[in-house]
Formats: structure tokens, sequence, C-alpha cells
């Protein structure tokens, strides 16, 4: 591979985010367990979520009205002011939380950052996004931050045609087959697929999409994509 250009995602592969996501779902079930099922109502809010995709994108904004419009709904208009505020305030509580690296993060980049130049590519909210960066203590790092509204072919074409950069010299490291992976793969750049313990379902990829899929390789952790380049 002739990388020059290696570009990270954010969540889950620089630093904790889908456990949060976690813990506050489990809370949101147990807040409206008299009106549903656990099962039942991430299953309606996950519904809700990909509906809503459209309108108010990904991160945690989205992930806050998505809860509060499923909690209206199942609640058939039931669920209580103090209910309500209760989910906002679960919102924020993951727009504060600490970041928190993931392990060999700060050392690989640290020595990866004297041989190429390193991008973060990842989506979500802008202002999210730019907050967890900042508080990461890993801008330092970073030749360019490109926070996209999705992650897809054209995406990542128009990404790397801004900063003139071939895809065939591109190397694009995350967690997601879906999102970091297969859409740069599709226009002739390279990926490291690095899995993280919790997915989210919206990231799930039919095996079947990767048997034609070549030019990316899969490594345990962060810290093993120091044998590669």
């Amino acid at each position: 591979m002739e990388i020059k250009v290696i570009g990270f995602d954010a969540d889950d592969t620089l630093w904790l985010n889908m456990t949060y996501f976690e813990e506050i779902e489990k809370s949101y079930c147990e807040l409206l367990k008299e009106f549903i099922s656990a099962e039942d109502l991430s299953k309606i809010l996950f519904k809700n979520e990909i509906k809503n995709m459209d309108i108010y994108g990904y991160g945690v904004k989205s992930f806050m009205l998505s809860m509060v419009e499923t909690a209206i709904t199942v609640s058939n208009y039931k669920v209580s002011n103090k209910t309500i505020e209760e989910i906002i305030n679960m919102g924020k509580h993951l727009l504060y939380r600490p970041v928190v690296l993931l392990d060999g993060v700060e050392k690989v980049l640290n020595i990866l950052s004297k041989k190429y130049k390193l991008i973060v590519a990842t989506k979500g909210d802008l202002v999210d996004q730019e907050s967890k960066l900042k508080r990461s203590g890993l801008s330092q790092y970073f030749h360019h931050v490109e926070i996209m509204s999705d992650k897809t072919e054209e995406n990542y074409k128009e990404m790397l045609n801004h900063l003139d950069i071939n895809p065939e010299n591109f190397l694009m490291v995350g967690n997601s087959l879906k999102s970091d992976i297969i859409p740069v793969v599709n226009i002739g750049g390279n990926g490291v697929h690095i899995p993280f313990h919790i997915t989210w379902q919206h990231e799930i990829v039919d095996e079947g999409k990767l048997k034609n899929i070549e030019k990316f390789v899969e490594i345990n952790n962060i810290n093993n994509l120091l044998d590669i380049v």
C-alpha cells in the first residue's frame, strides 16, 4: 500500500461511544416500563431513529429527539412532563460524558503522525464531535477534521477531492464496515477494520456484501495498526 494519508473514524475507534448509548437506552427502558416492555421499546426507538435520520442526522441530539417522540407514542400521550425532562437530561448527560480514549490510541497516533498525514473522518452532530475531539486531547495529531452528514461513497469522494488525495493513497481506519470500510474500498481506497464489541444495529452489514470486498484488513485493536503501515 502506497499510503500517504490515514483517516480515522472517531466514535468507538478513538474513544468510547456506543457503551454510553447502551447505558442510556437501558435507563430509558426502565423509565418507560409501565407502558411497554424493554424489548418492544428498543425496537420502536430504533425504527424512529432510522425514520428521523434524514431530518436530524446522526448523534446525541437526534437520539434524544427520537427518545422523546417514542415516549409520547408508546404512552399514548400519557407520559408526564417530568419523564420528558428526565429523557432530555439523559441526552444532556451523553453530551457531557468524559471522553475516554481506547487503549493505545494516543501512542499510535503519535507514532503515525511523524510519517503520515492523519485526518479525522467521522459523522454526527458538528458541535458534539468538535467538542469531543477538543476534550480528547488528540487534535494536535490531525492535519484535517471532516465531520460528515453521512459516510457514503460520494461523501468520501468529495472529501478526498477537497484534500487532493488519490483514493489509492488513502487508508481509512474504523470500527464500522458499513460506514468506514466498504465505501472507501469501493472508490479505490484502503481500509483497516477494528471491530468494537458493541455495534449499532444500523451499522450491521450482511456478510454476503463482503464477499467481493478487497483492500481491507481486520485487526484486533489499534496497536496492531503499527504492524501494517
